[in-house]
């Protein structure tokens, strides 16, 4: 005979499915509406859509908030392990319905979003970490719940940071967020905004107005065009939560788990040996014409597999993850389109983060060149163009993994220089429209012999005989025939080069921590 359960199970089971009840409530019935209302999945439909159904597996399920009157609400912060494409993930979602998703300094001990448990699990099983942005940062209420002004000099911030050189880290700002949960989204490997709701700062429109007298409205302050577009603190922006969703799964798709391992190898229909026929069409040999760097990449890596990061800040140069013969890489490429290519200190800093990001996670890098050298001009030197320069030549120059430098047309100055890797793994690839140098031909005629030039009888003439003289003497052949560059190949076979030397970059790797700076925020 079956025996019958404690009587005192069914009180005691009751009571804890009553608190689970409450706790997926949110912060009541009105407040989930009026995040639907303006377009915005709650926490736990935020999480739904990210992770593999049925996955999430939640900790602090019963964590509570004090409320008006004393009331206890739902905790402030949601977070747990799931799995994302078969592979664990932690997971933290602030939610806005409680408090604003302020963090709960009020608690023992944090969640998480600014160090606490589920960072600290992240770090500590080696998996990467998505946290799903919406909050007010701190919060006057619950410091007055904790009874006392913390000394922020004396909070540690760990993990944080140490997650940067260890794990990947993946956020989404999908409504307002301020203070420390903005910060947050900038102490991250990628970074997702939505177009329509998502905006961050330091501080917002009512703490501006009352500590400067400006008047300014939240999307002027922090929306999308400022951070995708000038600040550069956000990589992407998109229309709706779930395209910011789908980026952050793609973005992790390219990753490992963990420093110690390999990025996944996906093999595809692509082949290896199919030559990149339509790339004569793309580029012309001469560097007057520009060309969509765009389409050159896609036309050398595997079909469809191209995922663009910060698109629209630092727009000289182009970055994104990719696949030759499902082999993972980072890809940068001029773009000729903005600025003729030059690196200003926007696209400088840019290479310097991506360059990080690869070389932590044991990504190679793929570097398709035409560059005239660093922006020149009062503007670019207001800015620090030659420090920013500077940084970008150092991390690639740090790289501990393969560069492979294809050489496709200009390469002049120090800019030239952080095209490439002296690393013994590194490899060069020169086209025959390639040129390179110092400086530009016409360039250093005019500026070497400017006095001869100008007292010759004919200066036309005159400069069109130095410049014949110095374009033999510069010819990329000459390079070539010392042995100063690798190989001369075809453009067509690209795609044929690349593939093998990853081929080989893959099974010569030994993954693990690297020794040089880690991933700056």
């Amino acid at each position: 005979m079956k025996a019958k359960p404690d009587a005192q199970w069914e009180t005691l089971l009751d009571d804890l499915e009553s608190r689970r009840r409450a706790a997926l409530s949110g912060g009541g019935e009105r407040r989930v509406r009026r995040e639907r209302d303006a377009g915005r999945m709650t926490a736990r439909e935020r999480i739904d859509a990210l992770a593999d159904p049925g996955t999430f597996l939640e900790f602090g399920t019963f964590v509570t908030t004090p409320g008006e009157g004393g009331s206890a609400l739902p905790a402030t912060f949601l977070c747990g392990l799931a799995e994302i494409d078969g592979r664990p993930v932690a997971v933290g979602a602030e939610d806005f319905t409680v408090q604003g998703g302020g963090v709960g300094i009020h608690l023992a001990r944090y969640k998480g979003s600014w160090g606490g448990f589920i960072e600290e699990t992240a770090l500590g099983y080696g998996i990467p970490l998505v946290l799903l942005m919406q909050g007010v940062g701190g919060s006057v209420e619950l410091q007055q719940e904790k009874g006392y002004p913390e000394l922020l000099a004396t909070v540690p911030v760990f993990p944080v940071f140490d997650l940067m050189s260890s794990v990947p880290v993946v956020t989404a700002v999908l409504g307002p967020t301020a203070g420390s949960s903005a910060a947050r989204a900038a102490i991250s490997h990628f970074s997702v905004m939505t177009k329509d709701n998502g905006c961050l700062f330091a501080g917002g429109p009512p703490l501006v107005k009352q500590s400067l007298g400006l008047e300014v409205d939240k999307m002027e302050l922090g929306g999308w065009q400022v951070h995708a577009r000038q600040s550069g603190l956000i990589d992407n922006a998109v229309e709706t939560e779930q395209e910011a969703i789908d980026q952050l799964r793609t973005f992790l798709s390219y990753l490992p788990s963990n420093v110690d391992e390999l990025p996944p190898r996906i093999a595809g229909e692509d082949s290896a040996e199919r030559g990149s026929d339509d790339i004569l069409a793309i580029v012309s040999p001469n560097g007057r014409r520009a060309y969509d760097a765009h389409a050159l990449i896609c036309s050398v890596v595997d079909d469809d597999s191209f995922f663009e990061m910060t698109p629209d800040y630092g727009r000289s140069i182009r970055s994104g993850l990719a696949r030759i013969d499902g082999h993972p890489v980072g890809v940068l490429a001029t773009d000729n389109r903005h600025l003729a290519g030059a690196m200003d200190e926007h696209s400088s800093e840019k290479q310097t983060r991506f360059v990080e990001i690869c070389d932590t996670f044991n990504l190679p890098i793929v570097y398709f060149v035409d560059v005239p050298g660093f922006m020149i001009g009062p503007d670019a030197e207001r800015a620090g163009v030659l420090r920013k320069g500077a940084r970008a030549v150092e991390s690639i120059h740090r790289a501990t993994v393969p560069v492979y430098t294809v050489q496709v047309r200009r390469s002049y100055g120090l800019a030239g220089q952080a095209t490439g890797s002296p690393n013994k793994r590194s490899i060069r690839l020169a086209w025959p429209s390639g040129t390179w140098g110092d400086m530009p031909v016409q360039g250093g005629v005019e500026s070497a012999f400017r006095q001869e030039i100008a007292a010759a009888e004919d200066p036309a003439a005159k400069r069109r005989e130095l410049l014949e003289r110095f374009a033999e003497q510069t010819s990329a052949w000459r390079t070539v025939e010392k042995f100063g560059v690798e190989e001369m190949i075809d453009p067509r076979d690209t795609r044929r080069y690349l593939g093998r030397l990853l081929k080989v970059a893959r099974q010569t790797s030994r993954p693990g921590p690297k020794t040089g700076p880690s991933v700056r925020p």
